[in-house]
C-alpha cells in the first residue's frame, strides 16, 4: 500500500459561519383571555437558560466544504473535498450522457434558479454509460439497469447520500431510492484499499494508455460524510490510499481523464465558485453554463423543502 504524507500546501476550509445573538432577559408572553396588552405579562428567562440557548445555536451544524491537498509518495497531488453538516446531493443529467435517454428530469445539464442559490460544490459523475461500468437511475427513473455487486452512490428522497454495494445492504428494505450512480467495483472497503486498486488497467481506459492520468473518486466516512478526491495525474491506488487516510470506510472511482475530472466549490452557499483541482481543464462555472456529462451538486438545505421533489421507489425485502 502506498504511504501518504501531507503536502506542504495549505489546508483551506470553505464553510459557512454560524452566528448567534444573546436573547433578551424578558420575553413578552400573551395574556390569557386575549388581552389587548400582551406585554402586560412577561416571562423572565434565567441567565443560565439564555446562555445555554446561545451555546446550542453556536453548536448547530452548518453545511460546509473543506478542501485540502495531499502529496502521495510517488508525487501525485490529490485534492480532497469533505462535505459536512446538513448538505444535500443532487444527481444531474448531462446534455449528451445520459442525454435524452433520461427523459424529463428536474436536474438537467445546467445548475440555476433556487439550486444555484444553495450551491456549495459540484463534481463529476462516472464513466459514460456506454462503457458498461454500471447502472444509472435519476429521480426514480432507471436509465441503465442497476447491477448487483457494483459500488453505488445512492441519493434518497431527502437528498441524503450514501455509498454501498448494490445488492449487499444497498438498497435497504424500505429505502426511498431517488437517484443512483454506479461505477465499477468498490475502490476502498472497510477502510482499506482493495487489492485490485494496484492493478490500474482495471480502472478504465486512459488517455494515451498511461497509468498516471486525471482521476477522481468519492468515499464515505464513519460519520456518513462524503469525501471527494481527485488529481490531474494520479493512480487508482493513490486515490484509494488518500481516501482511506482521510477516513473513508468505502469509496468508488468516478470519471477519469482530463476532460471530465472537475471539482468546483464556493465559500458559502450561492457564492462564487472556484476550480479546486489544480490543472483541471474545465472552468469553475462549467456546471452553471451547462455540461455534456452527468454530475453531482452539493447544496445547503432549503427550508421545509426536499431536494428531491418527485416520487421515489420504495424497496422491500
Amino acid at each position: 500500500m502506498l504511504q501518504l504524507r501531507l503536502a506542504a500546501g495549505a489546508l483551506a476550509g470553505l464553510c459557512l459561519a454560524a452566528a448567534c445573538s444573546s436573547s433578551p432577559a424578558a420575553i413578552p408572553a400573551a395574556v390569557p383571555g386575549g388581552s389587548d396588552h400582551p406585554a402586560a405579562v412577561t416571562r423572565v428567562v434565567p441567565a443560565a437558560a439564555t446562555e445555554a440557548r446561545a451555546t446550542a445555536v453556536m453548536r448547530t451544524p452548518v453545511p460546509k466544504v473543506t478542501i485540502s491537498r495531499v502529496r502521495t509518495r510517488d508525487g501525485s497531488v490529490v485534492t480532497v473535498a469533505t462535505f459536512r453538516g446538513p448538505v444535500q446531493y443532487i444527481l444531474h443529467n448531462g446534455s449528451e450522457d445520459p442525454g435524452p435517454a433520461a427523459g424529463r428530469v428536474h436536474a438537467g445539464p445546467v445548475v440555476g434558479g433556487a439550486e444555484r442559490k444553495r450551491l456549495l460544490a459540484a463534481f463529476n459523475g462516472g464513466f459514460k454509460l456506454s462503457a458498461g461500468a454500471g447502472g444509472y437511475e435519476q429521480e426514480g427513473h432507471v436509465i441503465s439497469p442497476l447491477r448487483r455487486g457494483l459500488a453505488s452512490l445512492v441519493i434518497d428522497r431527502s437528498g441524503q447520500a450514501r455509498i454501498g454495494i448494490w445488492g449487499h445492504g444497498v438498497p435497504a428494505p424500505g429505502e426511498a431510492v431517488y437517484s443512483v450512480r454506479q461505477n465499477l467495483q468498490a475502490l476502498v472497503a472497510n477502510g482499506h484499499l482493495i487489492p485490485a486498486a494496484t492493478d490500474w488497467p482495471l480502472w478504465g481506459a486512459t488517455l494515451g494508455g498511461g497509468e498516471y492520468v486525471a482521476r477522481s473518486a468519492i468515499g464515505q466516512d464513519a460519520s456518513g460524510d462524503l469525501i471527494y478526491a481527485a488529481s490531474i495525474s494520479t493512480t487508482p491506488a493513490d486515490l484509494a490510499d488518500v481516501l482511506a487516510g482521510s477516513g473513508a470506510r468505502i469509496a468508488m472511482e468516478l470519471d477519469i481523464n482530463p476532460e471530465w475530472v472537475q471539482l468546483d466549490a464556493a465559500r458559502a452557499p450561492g457564492g462564487p465558485l472556484s476550480a479546486e483541482v489544480p490543472g483541471q481543464n474545465r472552468p469553475a462555472d462549467q456546471y452553471l453554463v451547462g455540461w455534456t456529462r452527468d454530475f453531482f451538486t452539493v447544496v445547503a438545505p432549503s427550508a421545509g423543502r426536499s431536494a428531491a421533489p418527485l416520487a421515489s421507489r420504495q424497496f422491500r425485502p
